[in-house]
């Protein structure tokens, strides 16, 4: 098949399975609806179920969408940057700096609300955008910083932060069952502020990607190449830093950790349509958001009325692809 058609065919495909998904998010749960009960609430929100699709389903299944479209973003934008099919938004320790902030926030009690972000939230964004500050800071004080310094500083930052955290569960280990809950991702809490805010972050780093697409593309030849053709190297690789950093800690500020969305989305986009960043950042946020929402969808249906972590499922997923990545012949 062409690469256009190619392309075509992944659209529709995107497009008409995200509102199918959309429509079994919003019918789907505990309390039985109807497809006429969910597009009337939609369209005049009159109908004794309204508050349920609404205030509940509605923002949940928004919510799960957008995360998943910036942990594949933010996904597609480190595998570029370590010119790695295998990098994930988690490489510099994300996750172990969010997972190390909401555990000492549950470990402290603190009780506060910022934007539709409670403290366990706010913990888990400011200690992952820390974390991952500090990284790039002392992979910087080499002479010369590679992504290899880098990408090694952040692994052991991120096995330091994971001591800590596991440190801290010991201490306390009535705070295990909700802390464990949270670092396997969930929507349970989803609301309107929190999706506003990930769609803004969502918005403003999709539209900085395509922006320097370009430039991707150019570093996806070598640093020097990249320079010889008029990139700006350096302040083109903070600025994806910096993206891919901000969308995966909202994200997981609001849903938890949340594994292999990131890594196996943007990978499989790749496959299908090229590895041209112009076309790939924008199909893999879609494509992106489609799986964590089926995957919320599964997680909330499979055992009902009991929920399962969101990570579980992506795990479920993730884990048989992954093994794939690695095994599959070199010459495919």
């Amino acid at each position: 098949m062409r690469p256009e058609s190619r392309l075509r065919t992944l659209q529709l495909g995107l497009l008409l399975l995200t509102l199918l998904a959309f429509l079994l998010s919003l019918k789907l749960g505990p309390v039985k609806t109807s497809l006429d009960e969910v597009f009337r609430a939609l369209l005049s929100g009159e109908n004794e179920l309204s508050d349920i699709i609404l205030s509940l389903r509605f923002p949940r299944a928004l919510l799960a969408y957008l995360v998943g479209a910036c942990l594949s973003l933010s996904g597609a934008i480190l595998q570029g940057y370590f010119r790695n099919p295998l990098a994930d938004p988690f490489i510099l320790g994300v996750s172990s700096g969010a997972s190390l902030g909401a555990v000492l926030s549950l470990q402290l009690g603190l009780a506060l609300n910022l934007a539709g972000l409670p403290a366990q939230s706010l913990l888990a964004l400011l200690s992952s955008l820390l974390l991952v500050s500090g990284v790039y800071l002392v992979s910087e004080r080499r002479p010369f910083q590679t992504t290899e310094s880098l990408l090694l500083t952040g692994i052991a930052a991120g096995a330091l932060a994971s001591a800590l955290t596991s440190f801290l569960l010991f201490r306390r280990a009535d705070a295990y069952e909700q802390a464990v809950f949270w670092l396997l991702g969930s929507f349970s809490l989803a609301d309107w502020r929190q999706v506003w805010l990930i769609l803004g972050t969502l918005v403003l780093a999709t539209f900085i990607a395509q922006y320097l697409a370009r430039d991707m593309n150019l570093l996806s030849l070598g640093d020097e190449t990249a320079r010889s053709l008029g990139c700006p190297v350096r302040t083109v690789r903070r600025i994806f830093l910096l993206l891919a950093t901000l969308l995966a800690s909202f994200s997981v500020s609001v849903a938890g950790i949340i594994g292999f969305v990131g890594l196996i989305v943007p990978h499989a986009v790749r496959l299908i349509i090229g590895p041209d960043h112009r076309r790939l950042f924008l199909h893999s946020a879609l494509a992106g958001g489609l799986f964590l929402l089926i995957s919320d969808l599964m997680a909330r249906t499979v055992l009902a009325p009991s929920e399962l972590p969101v990570g579980v499922v992506t795990a479920a997923f993730g884990a048989p692809f992954f093994i794939y990545l690695l095994n599959r012949p070199r010459s495919s």
